[in-house]
Parts: structure tokens; C-alpha cells; sequence
């Protein structure tokens, strides 16, 4: 029987664009909550947890950063991003659709999500670009904001759902910024980094992941990178 791989994809910059909805709906839910016009130029977004991001916002601000105050916000954001998305012109990004055709028959591979998205914002965003289904699960700002912790959070449930405790080597983090490498480090999986976002090839090969691509564009390589 053939081994079976855990494939773990970042969203944004990676699967699709949502043409700035997200960030629209951070500075909404900002304003919506707390009064605050927010601009996000103190806040890094790319790569970033969305549980880190209103951290990071509530800390420029001086701000409590209590449970209720991000769970209010959270709230917010939320409401703000489901009217967002489908308003804004977005689109999957080079080859996502052609290779989740092809890997989601494939008995040797585990498609799940680990993103800086809240669980229901990443819902939001890929049931409205029609690939959510392509998924099992996922690890999800919900559960940390420190995105180096979210591969375990993935180890976990595909041992939950699957019955299967991934060796690092059977484990692949796609994703457009250095903080996906990053992830992908901590747990000892192989980083597959994509040149779609707002990081260029040569910042990311600084980064050294394991495989790198200008995008998924080429259905052949990257079916050959993942074995």
C-alpha cells in the first residue's frame, strides 16, 4: 500500500486572491468595534494568523487585548468579510483547480488547509470560489495565533480524521510567504513556496524551502515535487 502524504495549503496568495475583501473586512470590523479607522500600515497581513493581526492592531492602538474584545471583534470582521467577498473581484489563483482535480482522487493524499484565516472566514472565502469542498480539514487561526504552532494543530486532526501520525517527511505546507516555510520548519515537513503573493521568488528562495515555483501553473512539476 502506498504511503499516503498530508498536504497543507495556505489560502491567500496561494489558493486565491480576494482582491483586498479581507482586508476591507479587517478595518471594518476595527471601525465596527472599536471606532478606529485602521489603514493596516503598522500591521503586517501576508503569512500573518488573523488572531496575530488584531493583536497586533489592538496593541497600535492601546487597546486591552481582552477574550471580549477579540471575540467581539472576530464577530465583526467576520460579517464583514461574508459581504465583502462576493462583491469583490477576486479569482483562484494559476493551476489551483487543475490540481485539486488531480490530487483529490488520489488515495495516497490528504488535502487539508493550515492558514492564517479563521476557521469561518476560510470557509467564506473558498466556498465563494468554489473549492471548499476539495478540503478535509484544516488549522486555522482559531487555533493559535503564532502560525509556527498551527502544524501541529494539523498533525493532530489528521490523526483524528484519518487515524494516520504523519511523518515530517510525508507532510507538505504550500504557501506564498516565509511564514509558510516557516510553519512548515517547525514541524520538520518540506515547504512547497509559490511566487503569487506579495513576497518574489528570489525573497523566497532566501527562505530555502524545499520545492519553489513562480505559481502551480505547471501541472506536471509540481505533481513531480510531490511524489
Amino acid at each position: 500500500m502506498t504511503e499516503q502524504k498530508l498536504l497543507l495549503f495556505d489560502i491567500d496568495g496561494t489558493l486565491l486572491t480576494s482582491g483586498g475583501a479581507g482586508e476591507r473586512a479587517l478595518r471594518f470590523g476595527f471601525r465596527d468595534r472599536f471606532g478606529i479607522d485602521d489603514d493596516l500600515s503598522r500591521v503586517e497581513i501576508a503569512g500573518r494568523t488573523d488572531s496575530g493581526i488584531v493583536r497586533r492592531m489592538l496593541a497600535a492602538h492601546a487597546l486591552l487585548e481582552t477574550p471580549e474584545n477579540i471575540t467581539a471583534f472576530f464577530d465583526a470582521y467576520l460579517h464583514h468579510l461574508a459581504l465583502e467577498i462576493p462583491r469583490t473581484p477576486g479569482h483562484l489563483l494559476p493551476g489551483i483547480l487543475p490540481l485539486l482535480t488531480a490530487l483529490q482522487p488520489r488515495t495516497d493524499i490528504v488535502l487539508a488547509l493550515l492558514t492564517g484565516n479563521l476557521a469561518r472566514g476560510a470557509e467564506i472565502k473558498l466556498r465563494h470560489y468554489g473549492i471548499w469542498h476539495y478540503f478535509d480539514f484544516g488549522a486555522y487561526a482559531d487555533d493559535h495565533h503564532d502560525r509556527d504552532q498551527l502544524g501541529h494543530f494539523a498533525k493532530t486532526r489528521a490523526l483524528a480524521r484519518r487515524g494516520i501520525d504523519f511523518p515530517p517527511e510525508r507532510i507538505f505546507v504550500l504557501g506564498d510567504t516565509p511564514h509558510d516555510i516557516s510553519c512548515a520548519r517547525a514541524i520538520g515537513a518540506r515547504a512547497i513556496a509559490i511566487a503569487t503573493g506579495k513576497f518574489t521568488r528570489a525573497e523566497l528562495a532566501a527562505h530555502s524551502p524545499a520545492f519553489l515555483f513562480d505559481d502551480l501553473g505547471d501541472l506536471p512539476s509540481v505533481l513531480a515535487a510531490i511524489g
